[in-house]
């Protein structure tokens, strides 16, 4: 029996609550398949990242994982007129998106990044403004 080699920046893994592991084209908004999703990207612009769109996951936390390069993640303001909250990841660095937080990424070199979420009820939506 041979075990097959997974490219995990063409596929992505999802973990299912049965305990099971599959391979899966990558999903980056609502998915109703109860798994989390693990997907890798190499990422070139502030297009790759959709930088110019807030994402938020209200079923679940999310691991930003930056693996090589480097990435600005920013969180949209809480409270009208407020500033955005900004964490700098660096190759080797993670940072955990709470359930529910809206949030960006803006790239400070081409980087291959990781996330790690439950997708179900992700939403995206245009920034109306830039800083």
């Amino acid at each position: 029996m041979t075990t097959p080699l997974i490219d995990l920046f063409a596929s992505a893994l999802q973990f299912r609550p049965d305990g099971g592991v599959q391979v899966t084209e990558r999903q980056m908004t609502s998915s109703d398949s109860g798994a989390w999703q693990i997907a890798t990207f190499h990422v070139e612009t502030d297009a790759d990242v959709h930088a110019d769109h807030w994402e938020m996951h209200p079923e679940a936390e999310e691991a930003v994982c930056c693996l090589s390069g480097g990435v600005r993640l920013y969180f949209r303001p809480t409270a009208p007129g407020g500033t955005e909250d900004m964490v700098q990841l660096q190759a080797g660095t993670a940072v955990i998106v709470h359930r529910g937080r809206w949030h960006r990424l803006e790239l400070d070199a081409p980087s291959d990044l990781m996330s790690i979420t439950l997708r179900h009820g992700t939403r995206l939506e245009k920034r109306t403004h830039t800083h």
